[in-house]
């Protein structure tokens, strides 16, 4: 399908302009509108004869049930980008990053452009050195799933003035063109909602200092759920830096058990890797941990990490969104980069996280 035949079917919307038809604003809403994937869409715009012959049939229908015509001028201009996009995560031998890595990069090729996948190992240098080698290689766009408290803001803040940029996971209020990620408060309440039905309230188990700016979040969200019940509280903060989470995790659990610190039978911890460690540790000191009538405590936590399916007993916790998100961000990207302006308003989309019921709770 030529281009010239791409304009011959969207000039026969001219005389539709006032009929009562469907008003298409840009790409994304087409797409819905059409019910073609987003990433398909580009495709079709930038390359006719790069989809399925029904794929194209299905467009060129909807380009004639709409008043949709996408700026051809800007899509030519945008083809004089480079076809990369950089994805950065702060620690790829975690594989929860490596899980939405794996989905964000797998769309990115689907809309014909090239992820460069970099991790920032944890290291705030790192991290702006990964954007400076991005800035070089002149990407189309970046998504970017910062440090948080540890980040050189300014520096991530200055690149995302030169580069489209959609933050995802953790926030950095106000930089980049958008964020998508997930909704800690409404996932925690989930969390606290089910395990204060079942049994007794859970005492919230996170690190003094965490690395991820989630972990505030979801503690805020516990005293809030907690208040709004008017159950007592109990928070164990443990000390550790990094993002060796479940040696940190372990370390702490040991600690808290030992020292008989728990109040209650029922632990909510920050994350799945701090979880993770503290079960280990429930073993090796012969606390059971479970549902069964026998056992001594119940434990829970958050973000469905891959390896919480197999802990024993497995890990109920919340899980993110994964799909939804990576599709958000790369949808994001792609219409800031097809549009070839940068965003008036920078915009916020969190997506609720999913209650996972398993043995430990």
């Amino acid at each position: 399908l030529s281009r010239g035949k791409i304009m011959k079917v969207l000039g026969k919307n001219l005389g539709n302009i006032f009929m009562d038809i469907p008003k298409i604003r840009n790409m994304e809403e087409f797409a819905a509108f059409s019910g073609v994937s987003r990433p398909t869409v580009s495709r079709f715009f930038h390359d006719p004869d790069s989809v399925r012959s029904v794929t194209r049939e299905k467009l060129e229908r909807a380009l004639e049930q709409c008043d949709y015509r996408p700026n051809i001028f800007a899509i030519n201009q945008n083809r004089k980008l480079t076809k990369n996009l950089g994805i950065v995560v702060p620690y790829l031998a975690d594989p929860f990053f490596a899980e939405i890595a794996r989905r964000i990069e797998t769309l990115i090729i689907v809309a014909g452009f090239r992820p460069i996948l970099l991790s920032s190992h944890g290291d705030p240098l790192l991290e702006v050195e990964n954007l400076e080698s991005l800035r070089s290689i002149k990407p189309a766009g970046v998504l970017l799933a910062p440090l948080g408290r540890s980040s050189n803001i300014s520096a991530i803040e200055k690149f995302c003035l030169d580069v489209p940029t959609v933050l995802f996971d953790s926030n950095i209020e106000g930089v980049g063109d958008a964020f998508v990620g997930h909704d800690n408060f409404q996932a925690t309440s989930v969390m606290i909602e089910y395990l204060t039905r079942t049994g007794e309230p859970p005492v919230f188990f996170e690190m003094r200092d965490p690395p991820n700016p989630n972990a505030g979040k979801r503690r805020k969200a516990y005293v809030e759920a907690m208040n709004k019940k008017e159950l007592e509280q109990q928070i164990i903060q443990i000390d550790g830096d990094g993002w060796q989470l479940e040696e940190i995790g372990y370390r702490g659990a040991v600690k808290a058990i030992n020292g008989k610190e728990l109040s209650r039978s029922t632990v909510f911890c920050s994350n799945d890797r701090l979880a993770i460690g503290f079960l280990t540790a429930a073993y090796e000191l012969g606390v059971k941990v479970g549902l069964a009538p026998d056992c001594d405590l119940r434990v829970a936590a958050h973000d469905n990490h891959p390896v919480s399916h197999f802990t024993c007993p497995r890990l109920t916790t919340i899980s993110h969104n994964f799909a939804a998100i990576a599709q958000k961000s790369v949808d994001t990207i792609m219409a800031l980069i097809e549009s070839g302006e940068r965003s008036q308003e920078r915009t916020t989309t969190l997506f609720d996280g999913e209650l996972i019921m398993r043995a430990s709770a």
